[in-house]
């Protein structure tokens, strides 16, 4: 008899609660000694001191150079995470997307010519990846299904426009108008991306998906007059229909719609931030505060929000999602920008620091400046994993506290 086979005779013989008893106990016997160790570390506190803004981005943008060092994929691109339990991942296009303008804003603005380099190589895979349509593939660089999808286009859309407006290289905007004209011409007429879904996410409408829209925004701003802009605030407008008073949004998490992940609620907050930055609209920074004004019900006053909400803003899960958690810490501040409201800095703040505490600055170099999907480490986001795009928007967040503060 298989392996397979006595597993399947062994479940159909234990009582279901038994069973899953035992599952627990298989998976912590094959938990390697560094993950037992940091679950135990994240459990002690031993990590409560805040390093402080430098220190900590510094150590995340050199965790960012390595994960484009050690991507299995070797091609330019940004491993997805460093887990764990398996090690550096294949390169995420997603992702690798977006964290181009971050290489370049922190190239720029220390007068580091290498940050400025390794942006160039991303965005020259990018050019390499991207689809006939114009589109970009979902999940990592070597996944089973390769089709355009609306959502990782949208992304990369972000690295591409601040690309073609830095270098004055044909190929580099041309890339930006076809990801940006495929994005524009399959918007359904009421506003919502139904044509090109994710295979990595519950089907079904995503809210979430103004960060596409800010995508179209950049590409609005790099080349005017095509009519991307336009067709970003339509999608906004169209998600802004689905936000309830209290400022929820449904429809915005990648598979449980009652309890949405703060990482896929940042990512509509932003879109919207983005959408009155772009134009002014008094109704947009009304519609922004509102969901940002929710968030702040369920902060904490040590930092600390929970990873999942309800629709009454309350934690739906134990654990932090830490990527989510700097990202709503950005637009609160750049909110507080625009409207001079305390509140939003203060909160912003807060946040920030709770996951600076969690920020290793001594260890091993896999996992030191790198940000955990979750916080405890075993929680359900990012499982064991420290994601690439959490570094990404750490250090964005960071550095917009403290341009505030100087």
């Amino acid at each position: 008899m298989t392996t397979g086979a006595l597993r399947d005779l062994a479940k159909s013989l234990l009582p279901n609660w038994l069973w899953r008893k035992a599952a627990d106990w298989q998976r912590e016997r094959d938990l390697p000694a560094v993950a037992k160790v940091e679950r135990a570390a994240d459990a002690t506190g031993a990590f409560a001191q805040d390093p402080g803004i430098a220190p900590t981005v510094a150590a995340a943008l050199a965790w960012l150079d390595r994960a484009q060092d050690r991507s299995a994929s070797a091609d330019g691109g940004v491993a997805r995470h460093f887990s764990l339990l398996t090690g550096w991942a294949d390169s995420y296009p997603e992702t690798t997307g977006y964290i181009i303008p971050t290489l370049l804003e922190c190239g720029a603005e220390a007068g580091q010519d290498e940050l400025v380099e390794r942006a160039r190589r991303m965005l020259d895979w990018c050019l390499e990846i991207q689809m006939p349509d114009g589109g970009f593939q979902g999940g990592t660089v070597n996944a089973r299904s390769k089709v355009a999808v609306t959502f990782n286009t949208g992304q990369i859309l972000l690295g591409l426009a601040a690309d073609a407006a830095r270098w004055p290289k044909p190929a580099y905007r041309d890339a930006m108008h076809h990801a940006a004209i495929w994005l524009r011409d399959s918007l359904d007429a009421d506003g919502a991306w139904r044509k090109h879904p994710t295979p990595f996410a519950k089907p079904g409408e995503k809210t979430y998906e103004t960060h596409v829209a800010w995508g179209l925004f950049e590409a609005e701003r790099a080349a005017p007059g095509n009519g991307y802009g336009e067709a970003g605030l339509r999608q906004v407008r169209w998600a802004l229909g689905k936000q309830a008073e209290n400022g929820w949004f449904a429809d915005c998490c990648l598979e449980d719609r009652a309890h949405p992940l703060t990482h896929t609620l940042g990512y509509a907050l932003r879109g919207v931030v983005e959408a009155y930055r772009l134009t002014g609209e008094a109704s947009l920074l009304v519609a922004a505060e509102k969901t940002a004004r929710g968030l702040l019900t369920a902060l904490a006053d040590d930092g600390r929000l929970p990873g999942r909400l309800d629709a009454g803003w309350r934690a739906a899960v134990p654990w932090v999602c830490l990527t989510g958690s700097v990202q709503i810490a950005h637009s609160w501040l750049l909110l507080h920008e625009a409207t001079g409201d305390p509140a939003y800095r203060d909160a912003a703040r807060r946040a920030n620091a709770y996951v600076r505490r969690r920020v290793r600055l001594a260890g091993s170099p896999d996992q030191v400046g790198g940000i955990k999907g979750s916080f405890p480490v075993d929680g359900d986001y990012g499982r064991f994993e420290y994601l690439n795009w959490a570094a990404k928007f750490f250090i964005d967040a960071n550095r917009a506290e403290a341009r505030m503060a100087g």
